[in-house]
């Protein structure tokens, strides 16, 4: 899913373990969100570990490449002492190269240290390469003889399983959203209403996902605030393409009144309580990427129509192909975005809408 990408080199920690310089974002959105100025005494902390993040040596790439290294020596050298046992059991169960972000977080705090902002100060940019190259090799089996993404209606749970589920093929559903009133009430002002009425969701975004992408924003407050004109895509005003992961209970019940569980999940699936919203006008979507995320996904196509291109993993570069397919509203996409490198493009005149989440 255009999502929680490892691209652009940040490391992407499964159990919410973010770097220092979104932590420091997301408590400047939310401090503008009640009103506290950015020379608050309370954001001194934040402003002052931001500093420390943005310092030029720490973006070189032998840093990076530095830390990784040190970070697993002291893995096998002091498994249960300084580290704790959290980086020798990462690398015992072979987090090496599956989630490089437990070595380089981890080997930064101590395992006694629980919650506080401190704790996960010490994550750091990896070069992009870097954290390809780090990533397990696939079995080309989840894309060999493929020609086309498969697209299908009225298929069983059973018989998605068998050809779908957990076999890393791509496929379009296309009658999985006949009931939901998501593609009727889902637009720009219903999700600024939503959120801009939620103190539950800016209490909780230190701990949530945005992705800007090739845009200026920071915060999901500051796409809430832009005007009228380019929210509606009016003619002359800058195009804009967002993500961001939903935090608040209260927003999901509200987003769940206007969706189910697609009816082709096996039956013994769950999808996970954390959706996954992206947003915006004609002309943008996502960059080339590969996710860092636990399971398989799906995606519905709400409003608007998305081009998908995808590219199998290096190591399947000769033995599969790369596939392209447009999904329009009312279909869902489920790929394994873990394993497929994929892009997106709006290629509809509407604003595109998708929802979605992960499932086991």
């Amino acid at each position: 899913m255009s999502s929680p990408s490892a691209s652009g080199g940040a490391v992407a920690c499964g159990a919410g373990v973010f770097g220092a310089e979104r932590r420091a974002r997301a408590l400047a959105a939310r401090a503008a969100f009640l009103g506290v100025g950015l020379e608050d005494p309370r954001l001194k902390g934040a402003q002052r570990l931001l500093g420390d993040r943005r310092q030029p040596w720490l973006r070189r790439p032998w840093v990076a490449l530095a830390a990784a290294l040190a970070a697993v020596g002291a893995a096998f050298l002091w498994p249960d002492g300084l580290l704790g046992r959290g980086v020798g059991d990462a690398v015992s169960a072979g987090s090496l190269t599956g989630d490089p972000c437990h070595l380089m977080v981890r080997a930064c705090a101590k395992s006694g240290a629980e919650g506080g902002f401190l704790v996960h100060a010490c994550a750091v940019y990896m070069p992009d390469q870097l954290v390809k190259a780090l990533r397990p090799p696939e079995d080309c089996s989840m894309c060999r003889g493929l020609t086309q993404v498969d697209k299908v209606v009225n298929i069983s749970p059973a018989a998605f399983e068998e050809r779908y589920a957990y076999t890393g093929r791509p496929v379009v559903v296309g009658d999985a959203m006949e009931n939901w009133t998501a593609r009727h009430e889902f637009s720009f002002q219903f999700f600024k209403e939503l959120y801009e009425g939620s103190s539950e969701y800016w209490s909780h975004q230190i701990n949530c996902q945005f992705f800007p992408y090739d845009t200026e924003f920071r915060a999901l407050l500051e796409v809430f605030n832009m005007s009228e004109d380019r929210a509606r895509m009016r003619y002359g005003t800058k195009p804009w393409y967002i993500g961001w992961s939903n935090c608040d209970e209260t927003a999901a019940r509200a987003l769940r009144r206007h969706y189910t569980r697609p009816y082709f999940l096996p039956t013994t699936a769950e999808s996970k309580r954390t959706d996954w919203l992206f947003m915006g006008s004609p002309g943008y979507g996502a960059h080339m990427h590969v996710d860092n995320v636990e399971h398989p996904s799906w995606q519905a196509q709400v409003r608007g129509s998305k081009q998908w291109q995808l590219q199998p993993p290096p190591e399947c570069l000769y033995e599969c192909r790369a596939l392209e397919v447009t999904v329009h509203p009312g279909e869902i996409i489920v790929v394994d975005t873990n394993r497929w490198y994929h892009s997106t493009l709006i290629v509809s005149t509407d604003m595109s809408i998708t929802i979605g989440a992960e499932y086991d």
